[in-house]
């Protein structure tokens, strides 16, 4: 399907603005246009976290599907799991456009979208009808551009989908809300964890693994900060990373000059480096999801020994096609069987002193 992509979908929708090119994708999902691939059940691939059983430790990174509109279709592709969102409270259009840049010589993306979605009550609709499915689908939450209480935004989000996320994300870490990444800072994000776990554990039900989300642009000082902080709290993982700033080792020679964070294929060396610190920062057991320039089995599996237990990709799709899931998980089965190791969670961490040991690129 990739090769397919490759020669014909690409071409087509590489024609049109990125933005109505994600859209279309989108409709493409909802109408049963793009095919489903049979979901790889080979039990080596099984992974638990947090409580939650992953089939693969695959997943859709949010970003995509902002609206919660197609979580099982994108399962349906492969995925081991899906994350709809950033949800604010209220519907936002976000930055002006255009907002989306491909560097098709990078494999990468340039976006400076600004948490666009139609806010928690469609979304809560729409997760509400698919409530009798099966699969993992996570909610990433955000705060309003213009809110007056950042914090109080992520409690909100937490309250209004308790009932039907089968996991959070706290993202504190999009380049493209002025202030959004100052709650990194050590106070701030004593107040917002402390709140926002408050309220996960007031609500009735089962518990709901929470994960923070953070940037790969992030000083060695402040790692430490997360880190301490982190061990302060009852939080169920981390997720890292989110877009960079850095315009580093790019090729293209078009858009590179834009506003916003890149993601793909130049993002997976910094992104794997802040992974790898992080793991020796906060020891073995804390659950961590790497993101960041997955575009391949190789790559998946590099973040894995890095120190990641589950990874998510979302730019490589833009340049490899729906297929990429479908050929990623089977490449990892496959890799298994080669190399005789009986789980993908057994090569958790085997590289990550080399990865910790190198500098975050400038």
């Amino acid at each position: 399907m990739s090769r397919l992509f490759g020669s014909i979908g690409r071409r087509v929708l590489f024609r049109l603005d990125p933005e109505d090119a994600h859209g279309l994708s989108i409709k493409a999902l909802k109408t049963g246009l793009v095919p489903a691939r049979p979901p790889n059940n080979d039990p080596a691939l099984r992974v638990a976290v947090a409580g939650l059983s992953f089939p693969n430790p695959l997943g859709m990174a949010a970003g995509y599907d902002k609206n919660a509109e197609v979580p099982d279709a994108l399962l349906g592709l492969g995925f081991g799991f899906a994350e709809v969102g950033t949800l604010t409270p209220r519907a936002q259009s976000g930055n002006p456009k255009p907002r989306i840049f491909r560097l098709v010589e990078d494999n990468a993306v340039i976006n400076r979208l600004g948490f666009n979605n139609e806010g928690h009550d469609p979304a809560f609709r729409r997760l509400s009808e698919r409530r009798s499915h099966a699969g993992i689908v996570g909610v990433n939450i955000g705060s309003n551009k213009d809110s007056t209480d950042r914090v109080a935004d992520y409690v909100a989000g937490i309250r209004k989908f308790h009932s039907l996320a089968s996991y959070f994300t706290v993202n504190i870490s999009s380049p493209n809300t002025p202030g959004l990444r100052d709650l990194q800072a050590r106070e701030s994000l004593k107040e917002l964890l402390g709140k926002v776990l408050d309220a996960r554990d007031a609500q009735p039900g089962a518990r709901r693994p929470v994960f923070l989300k953070i940037a790969p642009d992030l000083t060695e000082a402040s790692l430490d900060d997360i880190a301490a902080e982190i061990g302060s709290h009852s939080l169920d993982g981390l997720i890292i990373s989110n877009t960079t700033l850095s315009r580093a080792g790019l090729k293209s020679s078009k858009s590179t000059g834009e506003t916003g964070g890149l993601s793909g294929k130049p993002l997976f060396e910094r992104s794997t480096i802040v992974l790898a610190k992080m793991r020796q920062r906060v020891g073995t057991d804390l659950p961590i999801i790497g993101v960041g320039g997955i575009a391949s089995t190789a790559t998946a599996i590099a973040k894995i020994r890095a120190g990641a237990d589950l990874v998510q990709l979302y730019t490589s799709m833009i340049f490899s096609g729906p297929g990429l899931a479908s050929e990623i998980v089977n490449g990892m089965s496959t890799s298994l069987k080669r190399d005789n190791v009986s789980t993908i969670a057994a090569l958790r961490d085997c590289d990550v002193d080399d990865w910790a040991a190198k500098a975050i690129p400038a």
